[in-house]
């Protein structure tokens, strides 16, 4: 066993390791009285190892808090964990990522680390840190915003922000501002345009998106909510009346699961009656033309 010395404080470093899920930085050990020759004598006997520039106090697999205590320990600037990683710690589902993600400023050196991803930011601070989680970690708007903007596929960037929103992660207005002071990123317009459709201010947009994809389907102009009598003979209205079919769109008001069942059970009725009604969410007007306009050419030809 290691010998100990006078100067080492075993119950000011349980103390910290308590805290910090067994990772501490070498400036703590050394404020525990453990210097270079101690932390190396550990390590060589294989009870601590190194991550990066921090240590655990443990020589079992890392696991994702170790690797992100080690990480944010790792660097002498402002460090947090962003991205999917803060967003799953602020409770969102559905979006996990085996990397742990870091952020730090653009000319931060960091160390390599098996299992974590770093992101050189240049508009990243230590104002972007939120007070409440440890270790450090963005605000929940930067953490989805950020999250959004690295994933490749555009379709799976909109459904986070949805997801986001959903789950009461973050509201559509805070990702609005965290999204406006990214500038110019990666799915910028259809991240914009679907916090539109979250915020309910974008259907009319979304009835001119259609219109021009129905021009190129070879349809006629739709009259614009319509109206119809269902089975029961209650007005309903209708987004889209190409005269014979219709198309409803699905936008914001279609993240509330009531509202959501309102216009099914409204579209269901309408069908009831003999209406020939197509569905499309309002994002894939944006993201996919091609796959909306091939069916609003389909319908064309199979109802005349």
């Amino acid at each position: 066993m290691p010998p100990v010395s006078d100067r080492q404080r075993p119950s000011q470093l349980d103390a910290i390791a308590a805290r910090q899920n067994d990772t501490v930085s070498r400036q703590q050990l050394l404020r525990c009285g453990y210097d270079y020759s101690a932390i190396r004598r550990r390590i060589v006997a294989g009870r601590w190892q190194q991550a990066g520039r921090a240590i655990v106090l443990h020589s079992a697999d890392l696991t994702h808090r170790n690797l992100q205590w080690a990480a944010v320990l790792s660097v002498y600037g402002p460090a947090a964990v962003c991205g999917r990683t803060a967003a799953k710690g602020y409770r969102l589902r559905g979006f996990d990522t085996p990397e742990v993600e870091v952020v730090v400023t653009a000319r931060e050196n960091t160390p390599p680390i098996d299992g974590v991803r770093w992101h050189h930011s240049r508009r990243f601070t230590g104002a972007d840190i939120s007070p409440g989680p440890r270790p450090a970690a963005v605000r929940p708007a930067r953490a989805v915003t950020d999250a959004a903007i690295w994933t490749p596929q555009p379709r799976v960037a909109c459904a986070l922000l949805v997801a986001s929103v959903q789950q009461g992660v973050a509201t559509a207005a805070a990702l609005r501002e965290a999204l406006v002071a990214a500038g110019q990123v990666q799915h910028r317009r259809h991240l914009l345009a679907v916090l539109g459709d979250i915020e309910g201010g974008a259907d009319s947009l979304s009835e001119i998106d259609l219109s021009k994809l129905a021009r190129r389907a070879g349809l006629q102009p739709p009259i614009r909510q319509a109206f119809r009598l269902d089975a029961s003979g209650r007005r309903r209205y209708l987004d889209a009346d190409f005269g014979t079919f219709s198309v409803e769109i699905d936008g914001g008001v279609h993240l509330r699961p009531l509202n959501y069942w309102d216009d099914a059970r409204r579209q269901n009725d309408l069908v009831l009656g003999g209406d020939r009604i197509l569905r499309f969410p309002s994002i894939a007007l944006r993201l996919e033309p091609k796959i909306v306009i091939a069916q609003l050419r389909a319908a064309r030809l199979a109802f005349g």
